[in-house]
């Protein structure tokens, strides 16, 4: 028994590194390439490549389904544009044959390979002037339209050489996509290219939160299936994959059909205003489970929000919303507070799209939205007196330091429940987190026992909404039980304190030079 398991051990371990080394292969081939060198073209090139490849097993799967059910399955890409037909083509040593069957009738093949000169770009120019038109020409369905979308936002291929196009499409064709462990391992290793991608790029702290602050704050607010859920700021699509985990973790990780379907199809949704992270989060919820994402790509704050009818709101909102942006007044005259900085408009479009009993878990910068006066006050009295504040979470200053985003934040949950808010339950996460030293699952174990009795002890504590009033609603987590200690600080701890506070009064005088 003990030997039958050390072998099954072995299997797995040698079947996570083959799915990994093909994958990471695969990015230092594109690396290399003359026209996908930055981290962000071949993140890009690689997402859409592993799109297709994966969706072709989405397909599989709903034929298999369909046909199980006595029903006739009507294919999203037509089968000729599937993976598996287009990347078997020898495009290198038979391109005219290869072009043909994706050519309409009555075009010259042998014109296209003599106007193309080199007949090794036979591929390439397949998948600018054949495929990528096919795919961003999708209609009929709300699949197809999705699909659609998608592609419109990316450029098209970038790989110069196609013999490195085939080589990276040779690598990811060995990646099955209907089988589990496959595609585990990659939703797992997709997730660890976006941070390592996003540190090389110097962008990570945009779209990407740490994974233990998303689990906390979903653990938190507790959706299950019965909810519509939106990420208006998707990102990297965290906070959607980890809602669909606690769902199917309650559900018993056997959903039912109708579970399932009611799961792919009518409960998470998510906006993206990037055209990048919008393919990456897309992509990182289908290989995480949910085929069909309900993603769109605008800006969400470009969105009227006075008047917001029932239907287009949500039961829950979870989010980590832009912060430190700013918004031309256009944008600014879609919310009841016209202001510039993103995250005091974000807040209002939760508040405004939040449902009757619904529930909201997102982070937000420890700055001027939580202490400032003027139009920040009144966003923050507006929230106090029509929806119930129930917690704020203090983090470390380093949570968001790995990812490239140095500001202090914290955790902010509130419902619209009818019910004004009384008190506010305050806990104040502890810890000194680092590029090297990440937060993780375990640091977040007493909030998370606490929240839910809103436990008062050394790190938590209770304020009553008077008291808050009477501080120009001031939410800035006070610890009141933190004693006062002497201690010396590394230089580096304060260097990274100053740039902070610099970044406040930047914005300070932002939101004075406004008001002026």
């Amino acid at each position: 028994m003990g030997k039958a398991k050390g072998k099954q051990k072995k299997k797995n371990e040698a079947k996570t590194v083959n799915v990994k080394s093909e994958v990471k292969t695969a990015c230092d081939i594109l690396r290399r390439d003359d026209g996908t060198s930055s981290a962000n073209d071949y993140m890009e090139q690689l997402s859409w490549l592993l799109f297709l490849k994966m969706f072709e097993g989405i397909e599989k799967q709903q034929e298999e389904i369909a046909l199980l059910m006595g029903e006739k399955y009507d294919p999203v890409i037509e089968p000729k544009f599937h993976w598996s037909n287009w990347t078997t083509k020898d495009w290198i040593g038979k391109p005219r044959e290869s072009l043909k069957e994706f050519v309409d009738e009555g075009e010259d093949v042998d014109n296209i390979l003599k106007v193309l000169g080199k007949q090794d770009n036979a591929l390439i120019y397949f998948i600018d002037n054949i495929l990528f038109p096919y795919l961003r020409g999708l209609r009929g369905s709300v699949e197809k339209e999705r699909i659609a979308q998608l592609f419109a936002e990316i450029p098209g291929n970038k790989v110069r050489s196609p013999y490195n196009l085939m080589d990276v499409i040779d690598r990811i064709t060995k990646i099955d996509p209907e089988n589990y462990e496959d595609t585990h391992i990659l939703s797992q290793f997709y997730e660890e290219l976006l941070l390592n991608m996003g540190n090389e790029a110097g962008w990570t702290g945009e779209f990407y939160t740490p994974r233990p602050v998303v689990r906390f704050i979903v653990r938190a607010v507790d959706p299950d299936i019965d909810d519509k859920i939106l990420d208006p700021f998707l990102g990297s699509g965290g906070f959607l994959i980890e809602s669909y985990k606690h769902i199917l973790e309650k559900l018993g990780g056997a959903p039912t059909k109708k579970q399932s379907e009611k799961l792919q199809n009518s409960t998470f949704f998510g906006i993206e205003k990037k055209p990048l992270p919008y393919l990456m989060g897309t992509m990182n919820l289908i290989l995480h489970g949910l085929s069909r994402p309900n993603t769109i790509r605008t800006n969400t704050l470009e969105e009227d929000v006075h008047n917001v009818p029932e239907e287009s709101k949500y039961s829950v909102i979870l989010t980590n919303p832009p912060f430190g942006g700013e918004e031309n007044k256009s944008v600014q005259n879609n919310f009841p507070y016209p202001i510039q900085a993103t995250e005091a408009l974000a807040l209002q479009y939760i508040m405004r799209k939040l449902a009757d009993d619904g529930k909201v878990g997102m982070v937000l910068p420890e700055g001027q939205i939580l202490f400032g006066g003027g139009k920040f006050m009144e966003i923050r009295k507006e929230l106090l007196e029509k929806f119930n504040v129930t917690a704020i979470v203090s983090l470390p200053q380093g949570v968001f330091t790995s990812m490239g985003a140095g500001v202090k934040t914290c955790l902010l949950f509130f419902q619209k429940d009818g019910s004004k808010t009384k008190e506010i339950w305050f806990y104040e996460l502890g810890g000194k987190f680092t590029k090297k030293k990440t937060i993780k699952d375990k640091h977040f174990e007493d909030a998370l026992k606490k929240i839910k009795d809103r436990e008062i002890s050394d790190n938590s504590w209770v304020v009553p909404v008077e008291e808050i009033i009477e501080n120009n609603y001031d939410l800035t987590p006070k610890n009141p039980n933190k004693k006062e200690e002497f201690q010396f600080i590394d230089p580096r701890e304060l260097l990274n304190e100053i740039e902070v506070i610099d970044y406040e009064i930047g914005k300070l005088i932002k939101s004075i030079k406004e008001v002026l």
